[in-house]
């Protein structure tokens, strides 16, 4: 098989979703087919695919790059690329993800029905026109019939996303945005196809379409807006992979994700997206990680490199053993971490949702005073019902429920595009506010490296046990080192937060952590039995964009502060290098707790910036916290923010986002308020027809997004 790397357009999974076939063949493989160029290119690949038993149809199209096959049976997708490579046709698998992202059925439908209620308005309008020039008697008696013959089949079709929302929200008793426009358009509606059958001058089905229309503008906005920034939990969720090829004893066979176990072997081709957590025990390739992290340098695997669910293989096929599967696989943690935090809604949010629970039935009150003040002072029941039609039209809260949840989608979207995931829902709000910043050092602004040449061969071996599976950057830093050494055989490895290591080996325990811990100085030691601890000389080198970070925060504003459990001098020489003034050295979990509550006692909004499970406490009682995602797990479980880079540099943007977020929050209240001030009134003045209002209302919406879509440029 070809070890040309992937196109980007076919980057995929190797084990595409089998779907039902629309044609020939029970079944349907898509793939990707790069190289592609001209009609011969069609017949061979057809000719190459329809040869197979197993294959009913095969149809390929030029302009997609694509060929779909039909299956009779069965079939592996690398069954089909190896015929086609053997046809000397470049093939991959297509990526059903891909695919359906490319389809929005939802967006389509709105769509089409802004189509039909757009044609309905431009036939019932040019119909008014004919009767606003004087048309009478018969002639307008034959419009009217003519309009609602247009108007009625198109509002029932267009209006169905507000009636429906409408009646499950009646069904249980319960008021939303969607009550008063459905009531609206049916009052709109009703009124008119009354006027038209007992002969009456005016009719409003101009008014009913066109307020469809509109409506159904500011909602796909919305629907764009917020597809534009799907949810970092929807876009984790899309690198998951549902079906996988798994080697046993050298044979082949696809099976779904659900049925791997810890330590089964899985095969990933080239341009196919890696399903687990494992190590690669055969082959060499490249691996892209940037739908994971936003890292956009290709890595090189070999055999007993760690790679991660969601990363793609690139250039040749390799095989890794899990290590990790289904719920415990760092993606479906990251997936479930997110989407459960994606549920909270923040403060602003909730104001406005008990505003619009609130502006609900006060809307339908003012209309039902409207109508009877309207028939107390006219003695007309047809104008009184006008009016009161508007007034539910130009009342309708839809700027106030899109004030916070526009902001909050595109916001979170911008921020996971440069590698941040927001995963508290009151984040962006409390970010905006936050003045001071405490990093933790070791991990965060620093990566430890370790020297080997201090440890005897048995000392290297036990440190390697001990620190091979730990999540510590310095216990990571160690095993890094020993790169090559043969782990020693441990039992009872327990991990002590905040301290370090232990195990038992042969019959000794053994200890790998801080000095205090083992009773030495200050560092990083190993102690095998009653023996002396024996340091481990460890260099901390900053983390990539550390330097950036710390220089823009402060002109940001942002007072930093640095604590770490590392000794005086080595937190010293780190903030003399990044210019931190303020900084504490051997500090304890619970003294970095301390510290955090000192400053906020102080009046301070802390940020608190870490990855240990020391940091754990610190990061739960600061104002807003973040952590890489190299960090502990208790430590991002506890974090609003999680980095997803390696470096540090897209930090830099993130108070700005906050502030900006908050910002347009605050304006969309404005404009919601100011809106209803000055058409409330004009409504119940009876100055606003039921045209005019529908106009007004979605005018309004329609501001409050593109006032949203601002942050996805410059902030």
């Amino acid at each position: 098989m070809s070890d040309t790397a992937a196109c980007p357009a076919c980057i995929g999974i190797p084990e595409s979703t089998l779907a039902k076939a629309a044609s020939r063949g029970a079944e349907q493989i898509m793939l990707s087919l790069p190289a592609i160029h001209c009609v011969a290119c069609i017949t061979g690949v057809e000719r190459a695919l329809e040869k197979l038993d197993g294959v009913a149809s095969a149809r390929v199209n030029l302009s997609m790059k694509r060929v779909t096959v039909g299956l009779d049976q069965p079939l592996a997708p690398e069954t089909l690329i190896d015929a086609l490579e053997m046809a000397g046709f470049e093939a991959r698998s297509l990526d059903q993800g891909l695919l359906s992202a490319e389809n929005d059925p939802v967006g389509g439908a709105l769509m089409t029905r802004i189509a039909v209620s757009g044609f309905a308005m431009m036939n019932v309008m040019l119909m008014s026109v004919a009767i606003w020039s004087g048309a009478m008697g018969a002639t307008q008696h034959m419009f009217h019939l003519i309009s609602a013959a247009i108007s009625i089949p198109a509002v029932a079709y267009a209006g169905q996303p507000f009636f429906q929302h409408a009646w499950s929200a009646l069904r249980v008793r319960r008021l939303n945005m969607d009550v008063p426009i459905s009531l609206a358009l049916i009052l709109t509606t009703g009124m008119s196809l009354f006027e038209t059958v007992y002969g009456g001058e005016h009719a409003y089905f101009e008014a009913a379409v066109s307020l469809v229309f509109f409506l159904l503008i500011g909602r796909y906005l919305d629907h764009r807006s917020r597809k534009a920034a799907a949810s970092a939990a929807a876009q984790l969720a899309a690198l998951e992979v549902p079906r996988v090829m798994r080697v046993t004893d050298g044979i082949r066979q696809m099976v779904n994700f659900a049925d791997l176990s810890v330590g089964d072997l899985v095969l990933v081709l080239p341009g196919g997206r890696i399903p687990v957590d494992g190590v690669v025990t055969d082959g060499a390739s490249q691996i892209d990680r940037s739908m994971l992290t936003g890292e956009s340098r290709l890595h090189h695997a070999e055999t007993g490199a760690k790679v991660t669910a969601g990363e793609v293989n690139m250039t040749g096929p390799l095989t890794i053993r899990a290590a990790t599967v289904g719920m415990d696989t760092t993606l479906r943690k990251m997936v479930t971490m997110v989407d459960a935090a994606e549920a909270v809604r923040n403060r602003y949010t909730a104001i406005a949702d008990r505003a619009a629970a609130f502006y609900s039935p006060m809307v339908h009150l003012l209309a039902i005073v409207t109508f009877a003040g309207w028939v107390f002072w006219s003695d007309d029941v047809r104008l009184s019902v006008n009016i009161a039609v508007a007034v539910l039209i130009i009342t309708c809260p839809c700027a106030l429920g899109l004030a916070v949840p526009a902001v909050s989608t595109i916001a979170a979207g911008r921020l996971f595009r440069a590698g941040l995931l927001v995963k508290d829902g009151t984040a962006l709000e409390r970010l905006a506010e936050v003045d001071t910043v405490v990093f933790d050092k070791t991990g965060t602004l620093t990566m430890p490296v370790a020297a080997r040449d201090t440890l005897s061969a048995e000392e290297q071996a036990i440190a390697l046990a001990l620190t091979q599976d730990a999540s510590h950057p310095v216990s990571q830093a160690i095993a890094a080192s020993l790169d090559g050494v043969k782990p020693a055989v441990l039992t009872d490895q327990t991990e002590h937060r905040g301290k370090g290591l232990s195990a038992m080996y042969h019959g000794q325990n053994v200890r790998l952590g801080s000095g205090a811990w083992l009773g030495a100085g200050t560092g990083t030691y190993l102690q095998i039995g009653d023996h002396a601890p024996c340091k481990i000389k460890l260099v901390a080198g900053l983390r990539d964009g550390a330097q950036d970070l710390v220089t823009a925060w402060q002109k940001a504003g942002l007072t930093v502060h640095l604590v770490s459990g590392d000794d005086r001098s080595e937190t010293e020489r780190v903030a003399n290098m990044l210019g931190i003034d303020r900084w504490q050295a051997e500090t304890q979990p619970e003294d970095k707790i301390h510290y955090i509550e000192a400053l906020s006692d102080q009046g301070a909004k802390v940020l608190m910036v870490g990855d240990g499970l020391n940091d754990t406490g610190a990061l739960t009682a600061a104002y807003a916290s973040l952590s890489p995602a190299t960090a502990a797990d208790a430590s991002r479980a506890a974090s609003d923010i999680v980095l997803l880079n390696d470096s540090l540099t897209p930090l830099i943007e993130l108070p700005l986002v906050a502030r900006a977020a908050k910002k347009r929050i605050v304006e969309n209240f404005a404009i919601s308020a100011a809106y209803n001030v000055i058409a409330i009134p004009i409504a119940v003045a009876g100055f606003a027809t039921p045209l005019l209002a529908a106009i007004a209302m979605s005018t309004s919406s329609i501001t409050v997004l593109v006032n949203a879509l601002r942050l996805k440029g410059r902030v």
